[in-house]
């Protein structure tokens, strides 16, 4: 009974002392707790957004593809005939131009045979001109009636028979002669050499390789596009030159060439088709087997209006951008994306002056209000401002 005689009392203490401090702190109430005039709570406050001004401008269509240098000639050297090397004239690796003797064969033997037909000719011709005398001077003794007409025609006969001869003997001596030649070997065209596996003294026969010579310049770069690509490159082909660039590196600048083969047929199984471009390439930048990446220019978008791809949604409804009005509310704009080239794209449906929304899109409704995030932290660093100068004035 004394204990719930203690704990009566405790709770009307308590009691007394909620009261006296509600009565002497009624006016510092939580600022929570009062009311204040305002919108109403279901209406949603503005979407903090960044925009983009569009833009128009020139946006050439690329198809990207990854390429192989391939020389436009490779000619591998061998000898004609069986001989050794006399002399070898150039070194692994070195620039020849055309016509330049490379490789010097023993032509002792073919000399020998050149010089014995050609004496062959000149005896052929000593004859031939000793029978057109008799021939020529049996026709002035027939026409004195001291010898016959069968005598005349022998010598004829015999002048024919030589001048034959002759012939079928000159063409022997010029048969030496391209014999000879073939002891000389030169630089089918200008390029650079390729390894060197014969030596002087080496014996060598036609199928002997004695070194390769790559035309360099111009070259050929090797690649395929899909074949959904080959009507529009096709028809730039119709308007004229096709650009084609080739990157041999991330430290070299793009190298700039011209379209110079479409292949006849689509690979069936591949669904692509071959292709090549040809560029010059005077600084050697590009080396045969040399792996690049290429871009095939096959269409330019005049004036195309350009926008950050960001700012294009595409839901169950459509391709759209949300645009900036001149009262600060979302403006919905249908839009065709035509060509996308890293962050932006070329669309239509816009004429390349509005405010296209990016950052924040996904907060806004078709004509609700929005607000630009630089105006919000403009407005943030001017309450700091005005803070800075109070306490300032305080002090």
């Amino acid at each position: 009974m004394k204990h719930k005689n203690i704990a009566l009392v405790a709770a009307v203490v308590a009691v007394g002392a909620g009261g006296w401090y509600v009565n002497h702190h009624s006016g510092a109430q939580p600022e929570a707790l009062v009311a204040k005039p305002g919108k109403g709570h279901g209406e949603q406050p503005p979407a903090v957004v960044n925009v983009v001004p569009s833009q128009r401008q020139d946006v050439p269509v690329l198809q990207q593809a990854n390429g192989t240098v391939t020389p436009i000639r490779t000619v591998d050297l061998h000898p004609q005939t069986t001989a050794t090397i006399r002399q070898v004239h150039i070194k692994e690796g070195q620039f020849v131009q055309q016509g330049q003797l490379l490789f010097s064969l023993d032509d002792r033997a073919d000399r020998a045979n050149l010089d014995k037909a050609q004496a062959q000719v000149e005896r052929d011709r000593a004859q031939l001109a000793d029978l057109e005398r008799q021939y020529k001077r049996s026709q002035d003794l027939f026409a004195q009636k001291y010898i016959a007409q069968s005598a005349v025609d022998t010598l004829r006969a015999q002048v024919d028979q030589a001048r034959a001869t002759l012939q079928s003997d000159i063409a022997a001596a010029r048969a030496s002669s391209v014999a000879t030649s073939y002891t000389a070997i030169h630089a089918p065209m200008s390029g650079r050499v390729g390894g060197i596996d014969v030596y002087p003294g080496s014996l060598v026969q036609p199928s002997t390789s004695l070194t390769t010579v790559t035309q360099l310049d111009p070259i050929t770069v090797a690649f395929t596009l899909p074949e959904s690509a080959l009507p529009a490159l096709l028809a730039a082909q119709k308007r004229g030159k096709v650009e084609v660039q080739a990157l041999p590196g991330a430290d070299l600048a793009p190298v700039k060439g011209v379209l110079s083969f479409v292949d006849n047929t689509v690979d069936p199984t591949a669904g692509t088709i071959k292709v090549k471009a040809e560029f010059d390439n005077r600084d050697t930048t590009l080396w045969p087997g040399q792996y690049v990446n290429t871009r095939v220019t096959v269409q330019t978008l005049k004036n195309a209006v350009v926008v950050p791809q960001a700012a294009i949604i595409t839901n169950a409804t459509g391709t759209f951008v949300y645009v900036l009005d001149k009262e600060h509310a979302a403006r919905q704009v249908p839009v065709q994306r035509l060509y996308g080239f890293g962050v932006d794209a070329a669309v239509s449906g816009l004429t390349g002056s509005e405010q296209v929304i990016t950052d924040g899109k996904q907060n806004v409704r078709p004509g609700g209000k929005v607000r630009l995030a630089e105006e919000l932290d403009k407005g943030h660093g001017g309450s700091k401002d005005r803070a800075t100068t109070v306490a300032a004035n305080k002090s």
